[in-house]
């Protein structure tokens, strides 16, 4: 088979006719889906074909036969797991990652994706305050730009105290000590169990989730050998943040590394009428976050960002003979675990690009606004508590008891025009909003308001 143009033309504007389908029924739609996994089972579920199919019919089908089982997560009123929806550009972008079809772990093989990349990352650091010249990587996600700052914070703690793990394992290391809130994000436990440290040493937290430093200091104080903070910006349930200056203070006086899980509420800093929330953020020594939450780019796309230049790199990077240098400039691939992946930071390029930094604080500002007028909204409804300080962009709630709760949010998730998910926190069941998309409006919130207050009928 030889490429043929004609062919990709009619694919893509099959495949464009049928997105622009897919995107014009958002704003209508009911967020739920309204097949189940078996359903769909049923409906992709044929034999391996024998034959070749024409594309076109290909990709309509795959359009017509997904439909059923998709959630709205772009929808304005989708407000379930801190997921965002996509900005225009960034979408826009995102097809052309595909159509390039670069391999962006190397600057040598992709000049244009390498640089791009580069420049998003240096607009990040601008952006959120954090120090010029660190390392930026593009990641699959958050979970993964928690792996690889910890994976460049147990490289370094090790060498400070004369161990290579690159050569030598960890078998017969250095104990390496982690020291984490209780109300860490699970997504900090799996980097951790991914890269051999276990479950890490829990210090308290108050009643928003905040880490508390007298604890931190305790347990510092008990601590010997090379060790690792874990900080967090914005707490999964109420969106509080550590407090970061006092926190890092007192973990650099014990000699620690300080890492700090931002996910969604890292983009506070971009914002002047919330970077209070987390003062001293950039005296940690490294940062992930997802720009498929605040910032709104396609999935798949998390950012690790380290402070000391060179550690990611002497921790991750690779040396062969076969893989073309351009300079002495890290390549991306000395950034993440990935040799091979898409040009993913190319989005967030095209994301800040379209806002500006202006955008960028309008989009910050106005996901907050939107929670504090949820929480109003729903506060005004008979018998509805409001579990957390609305400081960022998560509100948790309450019905009274954990069984009319938990009825709430089923009558929620069957009714289908909004989607928020239950939760667990303070020993309470609760109904969880996450508002993080950026087409999120004053109608969406009222809409919101009104599906639960029919809930609360039903």
């Amino acid at each position: 088979m030889k490429l043929n143009p004609a062919e990709y033309k009619a694919v893509l504007e099959q495949a464009q006719r049928r997105s622009l389908e897919w995107i014009d029924s958002i704003p209508d739609r009911r967020v739920a889906p309204t097949a189940n996994v078996d359903a769909m089972k049923v409906v992709f579920g044929m034999p391996l074909p024998e034959h070749p199919s024409d594309s076109v019919a290909v990709i309509d089908e795959l359009a017509t036969q997904a439909e059923p089982g998709l959630m709205a997560m772009p929808s304005g009123r989708f407000f379930g797991w801190v997921i965002g929806g996509t900005l225009p550009a960034a979408l826009g972008a995102d097809m052309l990652v595909s159509a390039w079809d670069q391999n962006a772990a190397m600057r040598y093989a992709s000049p244009a994706t390498a640089a791009i990349e580069e420049v998003a990352g240096e607009w990040l650091l601008d952006l959120l305050g954090l120090p010029a010249g660190s390392d930026v990587g593009f990641t699959t996600g958050a979970t993964m730009g928690n792996w690889t700052c910890l994976a460049a914070a147990r490289a370094y703690v090790l060498d400070q105290v004369g161990w290579d793990v690159n050569a030598n394992g960890l078998q017969g290391a250095p104990r390496v000590s982690v020291i984490a809130g209780a109300e860490r994000h699970a997504s900090i436990d799996l980097a951790l169990r991914y890269l051999g440290f276990g479950t890490p040493t829990i210090v308290a937290a108050d009643d928003q989730g905040r880490l508390i430093v007298d604890s931190l200091r305790n347990a510092l104080e008990k601590t010997d050998g090379p060790t690792i903070v874990c900080l967090q910006a914005g707490n999964l349930h109420s969106g509080a943040f550590d407090p970061m200056r006092e926190a890092v203070a007192v973990a650099h006086e014990h000699g620690a590394w300080v890492h700090v899980d931002g996910a969604f509420g890292l983009w506070a800093a971009a914002s002047p009428s919330l970077r209070g929330l987390v003062d001293g953020l950039e005296t940690a020594d490294s940062w992930a976050t997802d720009a498929h939450k605040t910032l709104n780019v396609p999935y798949d796309c998390g950012v690790a960002i380290i402070a000391r230049p060179g550690v990611a790199r002497a921790a991750l990077g690779a040396q062969t003979s076969y893989l073309i240098k351009d300079g002495e400039a890290s390549d991306p691939y000395d950034l993440t675990p990935e040799m091979s992946r898409r040009a993913r930071g190319v989005p967030v390029w095209a994301a800040l690009r379209q806002l500006g930094r202006s955008g960028v604080i309008s989009l910050v500002d106005g996901l907050a606004a939107n929670a504090r007028a949820l929480a109003a909204g729903l506060l005004a409804l008979p018998d509805v508590e409001v579990l957390n300080d609305v400081v960022f962009t998560q509100v948790s709630l309450s019905f009274g008891s954990d069984e009319r709760t938990r009825a709430v949010t089923a009558a929620l998730i069957a009714d289908g025009a909004v989607w928020m998910s239950g939760s667990r926190w303070q020993g309470r069941d609760i109904l969880r909003i996450s508002v993080s998309n950026w087409s999120t409006d004053a109608a969406d919130v009222q809409f919101a308001v009104d599906a639960v207050r029919r809930a609360l009928r039903t």
